[in-house]
């Protein structure tokens, strides 16, 4: 059983959910703006950090000018590192000099000593090389200049990309929890989890800040996290672009015909490309993660990649991971029966948010965006990406997320699931229980299996 600690927080956090969703459905009818937020006045957030704080850089981006839609980047540290093969033919991580004294030890992968989370956990070195010396932008000159910490004018102090440190790494999609009417990219519970995930993973995770209800209902969050998924296309062209444009203007006289040509050219191949993703983003390795409602959202985005196809060139969603997905339906299962009151969010309040989301003229708790066992939801299940499910023993979701995964397991999709014994809806990523054990066993979960579809030989250890 959870401990009593958590019971009673547990306690203390629905009646502030109660109160604040029964205000916003008091409230919902006078919202109407199409802007829409992304973030609520209660939420605690961290602010964004562009050097390698924790071995992690973080960055703000708004992506829509007629929306609130923005994302979050988290670019590990060991994106500093280019892989080589050794005489065997296997990847390994190559150093590179830092200046002519200094030198970044770059070695990939953290030495982890992997563990079951059904059996002893084993030690975990997070981020092994946290013992060497941090890079610091606010450090010495030339630490700042060797990781180009800032620029020429000496504004800016955070990271920028160079042609001596651009290995390149996998893309996670990242959607927040919170009902769809709370949470944030940026909440310091989600900031904690994504470099986590980002150091364990060994990827570039680009946290999605969807717009919430009850300012924007269905299909607002679901075409939020689509719209990041072409936008991720964007950008991996319009890299393509910039480095034609440099070639061309190296190798060949027609750009430097005017510097107002010039400038053009570096408007459209330069200042539109997002320089992270550009110097070390590996779009053809995209992974999508969902956190409670999340999960609902990266199902819906993992469907669409499907039917675009080719269409999302050279984005390829390779796996999903729903973490306690925020299913319903209009049949109750055994666990929405016997855990209806269960911790943190119970049916009633689960409730209370669908009503919020979903339009009121379309509300259904068989709606394709809550039910995702109900026919011609959308192309056939054979087509899905591998998708790993966790669930808690304790979430009364827990049962129509297990037999939406069977129901991928029967047309021959990788789709295991993994069932946390004495946990709690969210125990991996609410603020409380993110420092525990489990929520940190989840993480390595997680890590071992996304490894097997985003790395080059197919195993966890081939970087």
């Amino acid at each position: 059983m959870p401990t009593v600690a958590v019971k009673l927080y547990s306690v203390f956090f629905k009646f502030l959910l109660k109160h604040r969703l029964q205000n916003r459905i008091q409230t919902s009818s006078d919202d109407n703006n199409q802007f829409g937020v992304t973030s609520r006045p209660e939420e605690s957030i961290a602010a964004a950090n562009p050097s390698f704080v924790d071995g992690v850089a973080t960055k703000d981006i708004h992506i829509d000018s007629f929306t609130s839609l923005s994302v979050r980047i988290f670019l590990p540290e060991s994106s500093l590192a280019s892989p080589e093969l050794d005489s065997r033919g296997q990847l390994k991580s190559r150093a590179k000099a830092r200046s002519d004294r200094d030198s970044v030890d770059s070695s990939g992968d953290p030495c982890l000593n992997r563990r079951n989370s059904y059996g002893a956990i084993g030690t975990m070195n997070v981020g092994a090389n946290s013992e060497q010396t941090r890079r610091s932008s606010y450090g010495g000159l030339s630490d700042a200049e060797s990781l180009n910490l800032r620029s020429d004018s000496g504004v800016y102090r955070g990271y920028s990309p160079s042609p001596e440190n651009c290995r390149k790494l996998p893309l996670m999609l990242q959607f927040h929890g919170g009902g769809f009417v709370s949470g944030s990219n940026d909440s310091v519970a989600n900031d904690f989890f994504c470099r986590r995930i980002a150091k364990l993973c060994d990827v570039i995770v680009v946290a999605v800040g969807y717009r919430l209800a009850p300012e924007n209902r269905y299909p607002a969050a679901f075409e939020d996290g689509l719209q990041v998924l072409n936008w991720l296309g964007k950008q991996a062209n319009l890299a393509e672009c910039s480095k034609s444009m440099v070639s061309a203007r190296g190798g060949g006289p027609e750009l430097k015909k005017s510097d107002v040509k010039r400038h053009i050219a570096d408007t459209f191949g330069a200042s539109m490309v997002e320089p992270w993703l550009a110097a070390h983003g590996d779009p053809s390795r995209c992974v999508l993660l969902g956190v409670s409602c999340g999960a609902n959202i990266a199902d819906y985005v993992a469907r669409k990649a499907v039917e675009l196809g080719k269409r999302l060139d050279p984005v390829k969603v390779v796996a999903q991971v729903l973490m306690y997905p925020f299913f319903i339906g209009s049949v109750p299962t055994h666990s929405e029966i016997k855990l209806a009151n269960s911790y943190f969010y119970d049916k009633a309040m689960c409730m209370l948010s669908w009503k919020l989301f979903l339009p009121e003229e379309e509300f259904s708790l068989d709606h394709p965006a809550a039910n995702p066992l109900i026919p011609d939801r959308g192309p056939p299940l054979r087509f899905m990406p591998p998708t790993l499910t966790i669930v808690a023993e304790h979430d009364w979701m827990r049962d129509r997320a297990i037999a939406y995964s069977e129901e991928l397991r029967k047309v021959n999709v990788d789709a295991p699931v993994l069932e946390y014994k004495d946990a709690v809806h969210e125990f991996a990523t609410l603020d409380m229980l993110l420092k525990t054990p489990q929520a940190q066993a989840c993480a390595e979960d997680i890590a071992i299996w996304v490894k097997k579809y985003i790395s080059f030989r197919g195993h966890e250890f081939s970087y």
